[in-house]
């Protein structure tokens, strides 16, 4: 079953790699468009999501914070953590039985895709619930808490049971049900800010995000008046978007050139090139580390990646290890800046109403080139290396030869997005194709194989930022649906009547937004809120995309949860807070790079 499942995934990547370029090219030679093009693609990436989901929870690597439970003492985290399988089991039932029940009413059994059932599409949504149980059970050496969560859960979704039984029978279901889940309405009515909490510390415990979300998304939903059916709705609505449809196109990307040996040459070309200068191995590793970043869209995998090999070049260059070490972690959350950056994508997604992606694109590659020049400058200031050779254009040009293919992947991103000769969509099928091309048959880094297996380790990366955005999505379109934006706006005109003092207020809120919360839930649940409070001040909604881009990247680097520092001393083997230490003079200069961009508009909005 593992085997089918991780087939499965692989399968449906290739596929969401290949379709996009096939369709184009089919469609450029014959001059006929291919009939729901479009719908294919993003119902695939659906589908790739559900399985990736499951892959994710497999390896056990769903997203979590886990803040308390680093501190705590292990008999604490021994009682905590069957509570935590508990809750876990709880959520997971709600969610497949709500959208069990969905499945019958989303789709007829009429409305088809290339001859394939709807249905059939949407059903991978209840099986990946379904699954994820049954690897809690099987994990798990003592059944007890598992179960007792999902007996639990029986009773919270008498509703969607009740709809299952109804579209199972024609008949409406016994009273007892409805009974039933009427009870639990006026319960979470009642309590819901005591479940919220009870979800938020367990989080804090190391309760999966999205498992956290998607439990307040449920309770905020039955509350309401039971319509817990919307978040399979919201799960699917957000999940074939064109949009995020790219992210693990990019992923994978970003984790065929990071195992293969595009970082050794492409630090090879900058090195070369500036290396002969005073920091000239800094800006290599300054570039090389955006660049991935960029690509992976998740800076921890830069650090884990490429660290040890960044340090390397820079201690052997005369750099002591803190600094180079401190310099990788500082510069790995750059990249999130740069176009095809997933952060950007999701944020121009989940505020399309608001901003365009392609505009977002645009007015963040100069704050992201700030932020990398201070990286570079601090680093400079830093380093105390006096091994350097001298500049030579015959070496130059031979790094350039050699790294020539790598080099064309940034410039075909470039021309072919931002000319629109490619669709987003597009864009992620030429770097994920170009990039197995490359390492595969070019550099023959792997075989065919072997980049299975990468392909492999890039879908929870993928599954996991994936199933936040669905469970992120139900619980941003309630607060939308309760009208909280709204109240949040007329609260904020009340106290605060100026817009410099807003600036200020909103990066304070925003650094402890990235401090507490991931990158991609900070985006789903937060930027909603913040969107229509900017703009009542007359702030333009690409500054307003990069001011809250920016904060985040900020966040990643800031104690005490900062998930880089975290990862670099995993990598690095060293303490967080030595890591921490080390990193603050790159986090000064970040920070005051932020209040430039935040306080002159301009640089947000001149390519525009």
């Amino acid at each position: 079953m593992k085997k089918t499942v991780r087939g499965t995934g692989i399968i449906l990547l290739a596929l969401l790699a290949l379709f996009p370029l096939l369709f184009r090219v089919f469609s450029a030679i014959t001059g006929i468009p291919i009939a729901s093009s479009d719908s294919v693609q993003v119902n695939l990436v659906f589908m790739f999501s559900a399985v990736a989901g499951v892959i994710t929870s497999a390896q056990d690597k769903q997203l979590s914070l886990g803040i308390l439970n680093e501190i705590m003492p292990f008999g604490i985290r021994r009682i905590i953590s069957p509570i935590l399988t508990a809750l876990t089991s709880a959520v997971l039932g709600v969610l497949f039985l709500s959208a069990g029940s969905e499945l019958f009413m989303i789709f007829t059994p009429e409305e088809r895709l290339w001859g394939i059932p709807l249905r059939l599409v949407f059903a991978f949504l209840p099986l990946m619930y379904l699954g994820m149980l049954y690897l809690l059970f099987a994990s798990r050496e003592s059944k007890i808490a598992p179960l007792a969560g999902f007996i639990i859960a029986v009773p919270l979704a008498a509703g969607p049971l009740a709809g299952i039984w109804w579209s199972l029978t024609g008949n409406a279901a016994p009273d007892f049900f409805n009974s039933v889940f009427n009870l639990w309405i006026s319960v979470s009515h009642s309590l819901l800010w005591p479940i919220i909490g009870i979800l938020v510390l367990a989080a804090a415990f190391g309760l999966p995000i999205f498992i956290a979300m998607s439990g307040i998304a449920y309770a905020a939903f039955s509350q309401g008046g039971g319509y817990v059916e919307m978040i399979p709705l919201e799960y699917y609505g957000i999940l074939t978007d064109k949009s995020i449809a790219a992210i693990p196109l990019f992923t994978l990307a970003g984790y065929l050139l990071a195992d293969g040996s595009a970082g050794k040459r492409l630090l090879e070309v900058v090195r070369e090139s500036v290396g002969w200068l005073r920091g000239g191995p800094v800006i290599a590793a300054v570039i090389v580390a955006t660049f991935f970043t960029t690509f992976t869209g998740a800076s921890g995998v830069t650090i884990l990646a490429l660290g040890g090999l960044l340090t390397m070049i820079l201690t052997g260059s005369g750099s002591s290890k803190a600094n180079a070490q401190s310099l990788v972690t500082a510069s790995g959350s750059i990249g999130m800046l740069f176009p095809p950056s997933l952060a950007v994508i999701i944020y121009g997604t989940t505020n399309i109403f608001s901003v365009d992606i392609y505009d977002l694109f645009k007015g963040s590659i100069i704050p992201g080139v700030l932020m990398a020049l201070s990286m570079i400058g601090i680093g400079i200031f830093r380093d105390r290396g006096s091994k350097r050779g001298a500049f030579s254009l015959p070496n130059l040009l031979k790094a350039l030869v050699k790294g020539l293919p790598e080099l064309i992947l940034p410039a075909g991103i470039v021309l072919g997005y931002f000319t629109g000769f490619f669709t987003l969509m597009e864009t992620a099928s030429f770097c994920a194709v170009y990039a197995f091309v490359l390492e595969v048959f070019i550099r023959r880094d792997f075989n065919i194989r072997e980049a299975a297996a990468v392909a492999l380790k890039s879908i929870p990366v993928a599954g996991g930022v994936l199933v936040i955005v669905g469970a992120a999505k139900a619980v941003a379109y309630f607060m939308v649906d309760a009208g909280i934006p709204f109240l949040l706006t007329d609260l904020v005109a009340a106290f605060v009547h100026s817009r410099l003092l807003f600036l200020f207020l909103l990066n304070i809120l925003l650094i402890l937004v990235g401090c507490f919360m991931d990158l991609y839930s900070a985006i789903l649940v937060v930027s909603p809120l913040i969107v229509p409070v900017a703009e009542s001040f007359g702030i333009h909604p690409v500054h307003t995309g990069v001011i809250f881009l920016t904060n985040l990247a900020l966040g990643f680097l800031t104690p005490p949860v900062g998930m880089n520092l975290f990862i670099a001393s995993y990598t690095f083997e060293k303490p967080v807070m030595k890591i921490a230490r080390d990193v603050l003079p790159y986090l000064a200069a970040q920070f005051l790079i932020l209040m430039l961009i935040t306080y002159i508009p301009w640089f947000s909005t001149a390519l525009l």
